[in-house]
């Protein structure tokens, strides 16, 4: 028996027209989507100021008009976390939706994650619930449901248990379930989207995944015939290390063994995934908070040709009186220019000031004449890529953890019955797992300066403040090298921004690889910018870039 479940979403502005291509793709039981991430939780909660109703993807709304009716007539079921901040309200315009089409599908939703009022000074505060609310929801009928902040893998391992009639305590079924989960939630990321080997295949337009769960919990992930991207063990495998940490994958469910993963190659287009294990999860749920931070401001200065150093300390101390008084004064230069360019951008280098402060004044108006009185006044060549604005509002993001009690986990099913959905029966205290022995070193032999990109994939992000960096190894022989060479310390000094911050280094053999947390990398959160690449996105690419002696017999 095998559950056929497929991903539409992986993140709020996501392919509009997914929907319609899984369902009309291939066999599908269940469609989910991924809406929800940190920084989208703040943009509904700005939105729920603006308007009570509010707070849910309006995207999935516009979907579900033309692919609803498409989905009751091929008997899929519809599991979404577009609820947002107001499931309940996305819920019921679903079934005023179908009603006005005439399209007999019963909506449930999932209720409790809400605890904003528990955290007075927070826009939104919400627990990430586990999979037993959806499936409460689903073994009661529902065609659709409807969630608000669950994990992103519960939108598999809710219809899973479903679907197999999984207890609360089958962990290693479980497990599987959220191991397939990680891999489908970022959609296109598994199937060639935003991955190291891009060239591998056709990366142009990638197809959206689907898993093939099988009642002992293991899966196959793969795509509909005919569409873009491609998946082998290498996309599943940067997928299963994005935002992630050590060898414990910690839900409100289960706690997924990262480290008991087994993938292989199941034909064109399918990886296998089996052997994962489960253990009972953590006695605390992760609760989000979402708050404004004060307001932030930007200018960024292109400086061309000669004297960039002088330039910019010129217009550095040009700045100093508007700025002595801001909280927050962020100063960098990108050295972009190449001498004697063949073109005036490649002449240029660019010098970013960000500053922010609890006051808009501070940041808005002050910052911007002082930046723009500079034009006639300053290095020759002056120019900025815009103009600064009146300052606009930033956000903070910081994780809380409360008892699993204190969360009222409710099934809302569509004849508007509710069903409380009990805290985990067992949980266990997360404790790392000893770090696992090393392969045996390879041979010394004679080494040739080149990129690490070369012998190793990688694929970074953000969590909360920290980032995170999964590097493996293609083949055996890369790995014996990778796990000796990539240490804590060679990644703090290939990567400075790290050196003065933690960066834990965990081992992950089966699926030789390596992932890196750097912990305060990314100051409050990605809606707080608080660097170039604020979610940390391309960190692991720009460690692949960097040329290390590496042994021949692997270039």
């Amino acid at each position: 028996m095998t559950l056929r479940i497929g991903n539409a979403s992986g993140f709020y502005g996501d392919r509009f027209d997914a929907m319609r291509e899984m369902l009309t793709g291939g066999e599908l039981d269940v469609l989910t989507g991924d809406y929800l991430a940190e920084l989208t939780m703040l943009i509904l909660g700005r939105d729920r100021l603006k308007d009570p109703d509010a707070g849910y993807a309006r995207t999935f709304l516009r979907q579900s008009e033309e692919c609803l009716g498409l989905a009751h007539e091929r008997g899929v079921r519809i599991v979404t976390n577009a609820g947002g901040l107001n499931p309940a309200g996305l819920a019921d315009a679903v079934r005023r939706l179908a009603d006005r089409l005439g399209i007999p599908v019963r909506v449930a939703h999932v209720a409790g994650d809400d605890l904003t009022a528990a955290h007075p000074g927070s826009l939104a505060a919400h627990a990430y619930l586990g999979g037993f609310g959806i499936t409460q929801c689903l073994r009661a009928g529902a065609d659709v449901v409807v969630t608000g902040r669950v994990t992103d893998a519960a939108l598999v391992t809710g219809p899973a248990a479903a679907h197999f009639g999984w207890s609360e305590t089958e962990y290693d079924r479980l497990a599987g379930a959220v191991v397939a989960g990680h891999v489908l939630e970022c959609g296109a990321q598994a199937t060639g989207g935003n991955y190291a080997f891009f060239r591998d295949g056709d990366a142009r337009r990638p197809g959206f995944p689907l898993a093939e769960l099988h009642e002992d919990g293991s899966c196959v992930i793969t795509k509909h015939p005919g569409t873009g991207g491609f998946v082998d063990v290498g996309t599943v495998t940067a997928q299963l290390l994005y935002e992630t940490a050590g060898a414990r994958y910690a839900g409100p469910d289960v706690t997924a063994r990262l480290d008991t993963v087994r993938l292989s190659q199941d034909g064109p287009d399918r990886v296998r995934i089996e052997g994962v294990r489960g253990e009972a999860p953590p006695p605390t749920l992760k609760v989000g908070l979402n708050r404004l931070g004060g307001f932030r401001n930007e200018v960024v200065f292109v400086l061309t040709g000669l004297d960039i150093e002088a330039k910019a300390a010129l217009v550095r101390e040009q700045l100093e009186p508007a700025l002595g008084k801001v909280a927050d004064v962020r100063w960098e230069l990108a050295r972009t220019d190449r001498p004697d360019a063949p073109t005036e951008e490649t002449a240029s280098a660019l010098l970013r000031l960000v500053v922010r402060d609890p006051d808009q004044g501070a940041v808005g108006r002050a910052l911007s004449g002082a930046a723009v009185e500079l034009a006639l006044a300053s290095y020759p060549g002056f120019h900025v890529l815009a103009p600064p604005g009146k300052g606009s509002p930033y956000g903070v993001f910081e994780d809380v953890y409360v008892p699993h009690g204190s969360v009222d986990h409710v099934a809302v099913l569509h004849d508007g019955r509710r069903i409380p959905v009990p805290p985990a029966h067992d949980t266990a205290v997360l404790d790392a797992v000893p770090q696992p022995s090393l392969p045996q070193p390879p041979e010394p032999g004679p080494t040739r300066r080149a990129p690490l990109g070369l012998v190793a994939g990688a694929r970074s992000g953000d969590k909360g403040g920290n980032a995170n960096v999964g590097v493996w190894a293609r083949t055996d022989d890369a790995w014996r090298w990778l796990a000796h060479e990539l240490t804590a310390d060679r990644f703090r000094e290939l990567i400075p921004e790290s050196r003065e911050l933690t960066v834990v280094r965990h081992v992950l053999p089966n699926l030789r690889a390596l992932n890196f947390v750097v912990e305060g990398i990314l100051g409050a959160g990605v809606a707080a910018q608080h660097r170039f690449d604020p979610q940390a996105k391309a960190l692991g690419e720009w460690l692949r870039s960097h040329h290390l002696e590496i042994p021949e017999a692997l270039l």
